[in-house]
């Protein structure tokens, strides 16, 4: 499959590097109010609009529309559930009414909809902790009900982030060189994997004939304490945070949460882990 490619989302972490890595073939959206150099010259969302979207489509006529454009802050998500939802979830119902019958939906959605420990596959049973890991399964479902649809769960991307602060890596380099606090937690493992190799996966699945479900599984799942000190050894920093265990926190953190695909092929082999591995161009 080939042909136009609409990006909703292109200010989060992979978002960004599908808009980047592939600009001669994907459209790019941006979140209202996100006014980072990088990323201004794209036109904003407009998606609590039934009207801009119904345009949008009219006027694009996508082959595929990538839709990675949610809220991922899992404290702001928990003290505002219904703020989450609205985002995280009724956006995606809205698109969902006037996204023409030849448009392949791709959502990208996340290892949150996890919680505890475990290795899971596709076949996995849905188990989140938090109201951001329930907005995301509620958003998949809906996905999910339109044929031809495929959800893509990832786990960590790390890379450049769009505003050069956010992002697990950029977030440890903004916030050392400005000696602020860094609480790494102990107990929270994740499929970490370098964001470009995330993004062309996630580019070649858009262009496949794959439905349903999809994980983007790295060949280990490591530890945040392990990740902060292999990212800030490579950018040169000493190492200084506090670590801490999930159960200490005021908002849910996963615990050892590592995907794993039931599917054989180049498109469900791992991913290299971020600690195994140099980062593409």
């Amino acid at each position: 499959m080939s042909g136009s490619i609409l990006l909703f989302g292109a200010t989060s972490m992979l978002g960004y590097h599908l808009a980047t890595v592939f600009p001669r073939t994907v459209r790019p959206f941006i979140s209202p109010g996100n006014r980072s150099p990088s990323v201004r010259r794209w036109p904003a969302l407009k998606l609590d609009d039934p009207t801009w979207i119904e345009g949008i489509f009219q006027k694009a006529q996508p082959d595929v529309l990538m839709y990675c454009h949610a809220v991922c802050d899992v404290s702001k998500c928990q003290s505002d559930p219904d703020w989450a939802y609205a985002i995280n979830v009724r956006q995606v119902e809205r698109v969902m009414t006037v996204l023409p019958d030849r448009t392949r939906l791709v959502y990208v959605s996340s290892d949150h909809v996890f919680g505890g420990d475990g290795r899971y596959d596709e076949a996995s049973s849905p188990c989140p902790i938090s109201v951001y890991g329930r907005t995301r399964v509620a958003a998949e479902r809906q996905v999910l009900s339109r044929p031809g649809s495929l959800v893509i769960r990832t786990g960590l991307g790390v890379g450049d982030s769009p505003d050069g602060r956010t992002g697990h890596r950029d977030w440890l380099r903004y916030r050392t060189l400005r000696q602020l606090p860094i609480t790494i937690i102990h107990d929270e493992y994740r499929s970490a994997v370098w964001i470009r190799d995330l993004a062309r996966r996630v580019r070649a699945l858009a262009s496949s004939r794959e439905t349903g479900i999809r994980h983007l599984s790295a060949t280990r799942a490591v530890s945040r304490v392990e990740l902060a000190d292999h990212l800030m050894q490579r950018m040169g920093l000493v190492p200084n945070f506090n670590i801490e265990s999930r159960h200490q926190q005021p908002t849910p953190h996963i615990g050892r949460v590592e995907l794993t695909s039931r599917y054989g092929g180049i498109l469900s082999s791992p991913l290299g882990s971020v600690l195994d591995c140099e980062p593409a161009v």
